[in-house]
């Protein structure tokens, strides 16, 4: 339990941690929340670990957390940290284990009325296209060489395969593919674990969902997505599977014992870092690169899985185009304004989203004007929403913003607390066509264990980091 007392409020919806509340801080620590959720952040270690960030050597400006944060590895998840470049450290806590989950969101020239007779079919076929559940293999078994290109070409490795289009790749960030990787830094355990990985969504709080536009806030915005009322979507979440997940565990091995050889002590051995421009924060980041790219190349494959089963119940002509992929649990050298000059930083976003605003030179053409994307994904049962991004977010919160709506139950208490035969029946009264592996993981994934994606998205908008603009809602649901 984190005391209140040590927070210091700012506006309705932006709390500090200030500056010499403990000792060993370099920089404050800033609280995106509305007064409601602020019980929820100090019921476990999030804003512990958020103060223990603000110890990290090089860390500029501000430690920051997101309204959906909650306790993680080292950072808690939903937490942002820019450490200076290249001098400042980097740390996989501050990415976590699953290396670039994030979402990809597909749009339909279809709508809920033309599809609603075949969303039982429809959630079956993804199912048996889109291989899902704990450890599972899919389709594609890759030879050491293949898995090495899938790791230096990202997504275009797929492409390249016909499964997908060029234009896919213009709506993915930064195009699928970061060109700092290295698969030499990659061990020979992370590949044998991703080997057969590829195009499978796994478990946990991964998931394909088809969801239907049930309101647009912002006519404009979502016209420049191609967003309308009661257009069918499909949404994507996962990331680098068990590759990423023994990248993370490799290197925080690495790190953990090199740290006394930079002089390096932190609060929380969890928060295990190096300087990013040391042989060994140079290997982490190729390699976390390289995992970034399998987990873009997955996402990209999936695509394909969906749109295969798309067109078999809906018809050969129905069509499914990207209108974003976003990571949210990565580290990239970004510029930032930081007191009123801009400073290249290393970015860490773990369970964070990135929100860049208008004319960045990373956003693709057809949403210069209006901003980047933010895909945040709800639990199953409740909304999903897309976000803009905006200036004030360049400014405010290193161009990030909020992931998801947050886990306010742990597993266990999820397990323990909710009936999955009562949730499937429940789900199925509001008209949502389940499909999944296992009922301890629907108990698991239970729309109670999450925080109130609406209340998390509304910090974020009266906070103008991130703009909304359309709220989905699901009509299928397909979990490992």
């Amino acid at each position: 339990m984190f005391p209140k007392h040590q927070l210091v409020k700012v506006s309705d919806f932006l709390w500090e941690i200030p500056l010499g509340t403990r000792p060993d801080m370099r920089v404050p620590a800033h609280i995106y929340a509305l007064e409601e959720m602020i019980d929820s952040l100090t019921a476990d270690r999030s804003l512990q670990q958020l103060l223990n960030i603000t110890t990290l050597p090089g860390i500029r400006k501000a430690a920051l957390v997101m309204p959906d944060a909650h306790e993680g590895y080292g950072f808690p998840i939903g937490g942002i940290a820019a450490t200076s470049y290249p001098q400042g450290v980097i740390s996989p806590g501050g990415i976590g284990y699953d290396i670039n989950c994030g979402v990809r969101l597909l749009v339909s020239d279809l709508f809920y009325e033309d599809a609603k007779d075949h969303l039982e079919d429809l959630s079956k076929e993804l199912y048996r296209c889109v291989p899902s559940g704990v450890g599972r293999g899919g389709n594609i078994k890759l030879s050491a060489e293949e898995l090495d290109k899938v790791l230096k070409q990202g997504a275009s490795w797929a492409v390249s395969r016909g499964m997908g289009s060029p234009e896919d790749l213009q709506f993915t960030e930064s195009g699928g593919c970061l060109q700092e990787a290295d698969p030499a830094c990659v061990s020979a355990n992370a590949k044998k674990r991703g080997h057969d990985q590829l195009g499978t969504i796994g478990a946990g709080n991964h998931f394909v969902e088809v969801e239907r536009v049930d309101k647009i806030f912002d006519e404009d915005i979502a016209a420049a997505f191609g967003l309308k009322k009661n257009q069918l979507t499909v949404l994507i979440h996962t990331g680098s599977r068990g590759l990423g997940h023994q990248v993370a565990t490799d290197y925080l091995r690495i790190m953990a014992t090199s740290m006394p050889g930079y002089h390096i002590k932190l609060p929380d051995r969890e928060l295990a870092c190096v300087p990013f421009n040391s042989p060994e924060g140079q290997n982490y980041f190729h390699a976390m690169c390289a995992a970034a790219n399998f987990a873009w190349c997955n996402r990209q494959v999936i695509s394909d899985e969906i749109r295969t089963a798309w067109r078999s119940i809906l018809g050969k002509s129905a069509r499914l185009r990207i209108l974003y992929d976003v990571a949210h649990n990565i580290a990239k050298v970004e510029e930032h304004p930081v007191n009123g000059h801009k400073e290249k930083l290393i970015v860490h976003r773990k369970g964070a989203t990135r929100a860049f605003g208008p004319y960045h030179p990373e956003l693709p053409e057809p949403y210069q004007s209006v901003g980047q994307p933010v895909l945040i994904p709800g639990s199953m049962g409740t909304a999903s929403y897309v976000l803009a991004g905006t200036a004030a977010s360049m400014q405010l919160s290193f161009g990030s913003t909020c992931h998801g709506a947050g886990r306010r139950l742990s597993r266990t208490t999820a397990r323990k607390t909710v009936h999955p035969g009562e949730l499937i029946q429940q789900l199925k009264e509001k008209g949502i066509h389940l499909q999944a592996g296992s009922k301890k993981g629907v108990a698991e994934e239970a729309p109670a264990a999450y925080k109130d994606v609406d209340l998390v998205v509304e910090t974020v908008h009266r906070a103008g980091i991130a703009q909304k603009v359309a709220r989905l809602i699901p009509v299928a649901v397909i979990k490992g």
